[in-house]
Order: C-alpha cells, then structure tokens, then sequence
C-alpha cells in the first residue's frame, strides 16, 4: 500500500489534521502584527531571532534560512493587516505538499489574542508514523512559539522583559 493510498484508508480519516493554539499578549495588534506577518518567524529555538535571515523569491515567497536548522520555503497566502495573515509551509522533501499555517490576531481591552492553526497534515507525502511525530512535535512548539511571541512583543527595546 502506498503513502497515499495508506493516508486516503479509513483508519487514517482519524489522524489529526488540524493544530489550534492561542495566548493572550498585552501588546497592540499593530505590535504583534509586525511580528507574526514576517514569514517563519516561529522557526527557531524558542526565542524569536530579531534579524533572521529571509530572502524573498517572487512576490510571495521567502526562505528562511536558520543556523541551525537549514532553509525553509514559506509562501504567503493571504493577508488583511492587523488581523490575520497565512502561509504555506512548504515541505522539504515533497515541494509540492505543506501545511497551512494561519495568525489572527483579536483586539480586546488591554492587548490581544493570538490565535494559531496549522492544517494540511493529513496530505503531507510521508507515512502515518512519521505525519503522527510532526503533528505531536508541532502541538508542543506551537505552545512553546506563542510563548515565545509573546515574550518578543511585550520587550523594551533594549530586548529586556
């Protein structure tokens, strides 16, 4: 059986194929928006890099290019300052497959929530086993990422808390 046909079985229309997270930040959505617009910003090592590096190719697409973790292609999909923005998370071994990565950010009395979700699992060319690490990895570093937002936005600018 292949990965395709494996991913289309019965058993697998129970994979998880969708992550949402949220926190709230006592920062302005304008803030906020400057940060979570910029392509890749959660690819890092939980803590946001002020200056990555991120080329652009054609008008909607950037790599990020991490020290540590290689290149990442992000595409962008959509967006409607400040509130929400998407980009295609491009994979790296299958070009022609990703995830859906979207930010709405929610005004309220003192600051914002932050919401995130990542779709698109269950059509990423790998097995169940390794689609099942991925969506079990990436619930974590959401978590961590929000934090780490959050962290980011609410620094004076000399970057401490």
């Amino acid at each position: 059986m292949t990965t395709r046909e494996n991913l289309q079985g019965n058993l697998d229309t129970e994979l998880i194929d969708r992550i949402d997270r949220q926190i709230e930040i006592e920062a302005s959505a304008e803030k906020v928006w400057d940060l979570v617009s910029r392509p890749g910003w959660w690819i890092n090592e939980q803590e946001v890099d002020p200056n990555p590096v991120l080329r652009q190719e054609g008008d909607d697409l950037h790599v990020l290019v991490h020290e540590k973790y290689g290149e990442f292609r992000l595409q962008t999909l959509d967006a409607d300052r400040p509130r929400y923005v998407a980009f295609r998370w491009i994979d790296n071994v299958a070009p022609d497959s990703g995830t859906t990565v979207e930010f709405w950010i929610d005004e309220h009395d003192g600051g914002v929530t932050l919401r995130v979700a990542e779709t698109g699992f269950a059509s990423l060319r790998k097995d169940r086993a390794a689609i099942e690490n991925q969506v079990r990895e990436n619930t974590h570093g959401w978590e961590m990422e929000l934090e780490a937002a959050r962290r980011f936005v609410t620094a004076t600018p000399d970057g401490a808390a």
